[in-house]
């Protein structure tokens, strides 16, 4: 007997939870994909892509995952030679700095580690230094998926605006679109990166690169720009097909049409913020109380800095692995693996784990998995706090 028999949930920071109308959306025979519906959908996705984003300038879809929307972007505005300057928070702050050097880009790191959100200051500091004005661009992750650090995107805006530096600020919204509070245009966002499967409730496979005219200028001044990563036909494009350099991903179409609806036209983004947000607190709320007595720690600690997508836990090796392992096989419930936190003394991150709670996410959702993270605690004779549930539901009534 199991009492993980019923349907199971996914609580991992992506691939979220997909509603049933995206994918009964996306249930369908294969369309025409010359002319008719298909064609005249897609048209209908970028200003809606846009809202999500708060921006008024382009976006270019790519068939793809996030590191695809990463060399894209990167493909678009640097070439080899050209320096970046990373303020690394976490796994994908590095993986996207990896990814520039491959590409013969230089990079400069600095390294905030995997608990503290970058800081503007530095960051300033930094291109106040680079006298000849080697570095072309800032990548910030704003959520990093492996530690849950939420960095602020406007304040370091703002602080490489003071400087004078002509960097572009590129920013990583692959864990957060759709969750975190985005504002590209305000918050003079020069590039933004995100992909479909997580806050855009779409099964992994789209990705898209988000940009304003100081990067299109950019672009323009660049020597060659591979065919397939161009973003200029793909945001402008004269002939359907050019939307994606060849076949049109169709049923990801659908699903995604079917998410935008959820997104912008029935609840709203703002609304859509809000609710993350309220979700977020609920999860804090029961950590918070069970972290109290024994190894759980919440990775970050300051509420200030933490995403509304997704909380990175520390419990110590090997019982977050062993708690995962239980939730999955005894309660029906998958949480995330510790990413990218590989310590000496726990080489393979057995003693983290994460908890996503972004896009098609309700109450009733949330307290179903908080409740099965308690009773595995309590199943394994993990030292725990009081209250956690009671102080999540308050805060779900609070937020309501």
């Amino acid at each position: 007997m199991s009492l993980a028999n019923g349907r199971h949930t996914l609580a991992i920071p992506g691939p979220s939870v997909m509603p049933d109308r995206v994918l009964q959306a996306m249930h369908r025979p294969a369309p025409n994909i010359y002319t008719g519906a298909l064609v005249e959908l897609a048209a209908t996705l970028v200003p809606d892509l846009k809202t999500v984003a708060q921006t008024r300038h382009d976006v270019a879809m790519y068939i793809g995952n996030g590191h695809a929307a990463w060399e894209a972007a990167l493909a678009n505005v640097l070439a080899p030679g050209d320096e970046v300057l990373v303020p690394a928070t976490g796994n994908f702050s590095h993986g996207w700095a990896g990814m520039a050097e491959r590409m013969g880009i230089g990079t400069r790191l600095i390294d905030f580690g995997k608990r503290q959100a970058l800081d503007p200051a530095r960051v300033a500091e930094a291109l106040d230094a680079d006298k000849e004005r080697r570095i072309k661009a800032v990548l910030c992750v704003q959520t990093d998926t492996a530690t849950s650090v939420k960095s602020d995107v406007a304040a370091l805006s703002a602080a490489m605006k003071a400087t004078g530096h002509p960097a572009l600020l590129m920013v990583d919204c692959i864990a957060c679109l759709g969750c975190d509070e985005m504002r590209m245009d305000d918050w003079g966002v020069d590039v933004m990166v995100a992909g479909c499967q997580k806050g855009l409730m779409t099964p992994p496979g789209m990705a898209f690169v988000f940009f304003n005219p100081r990067a299109a200028e950019r672009r323009a001044a660049m020597a060659q720009v591979s065919s397939y990563w161009d973003w200029v036909p793909r945001a402008n494009p004269e002939q359907f097909y050019q939307y994606w350099c060849g076949t049109a991903p169709t049923h990801h179409l659908y699903g995604l049409r079917e998410a935008l609806d959820m997104i912008v036209h029935e609840e709203g983004i703002e609304a859509v913020w809000a609710r993350h947000q309220a979700l977020a607190g609920a999860v804090w709320a029961a950590f918070e109380a069970w972290e109290k007595d024994g190894p759980l720690e919440l990775n970050v600690r300051d509420r200030a800095i933490r995403s509304t997508a997704v909380t990175s836990l520390r419990i110590g090796a090997p019982t977050g692995t062993e708690l995962r392992t239980w939730l999955t096989e005894a309660a029906g419930v998958t949480l995330g693996i510790g990413l990218g936190m590989a310590t000496e003394e726990d080489p393979k991150s057995d003693g983290f784990f994460r908890v996503g709670h972004m896009g098609h996410l309700n109450t009733h959702m949330l307290m179903g998995t908080l409740g099965a993270i308690q009773a595995g605690l309590d199943a394994l004779g993990i030292a725990h706090g009081a209250g956690g549930l009671e102080a999540a539901a308050k805060a779900c009534a609070a937020g309501s």
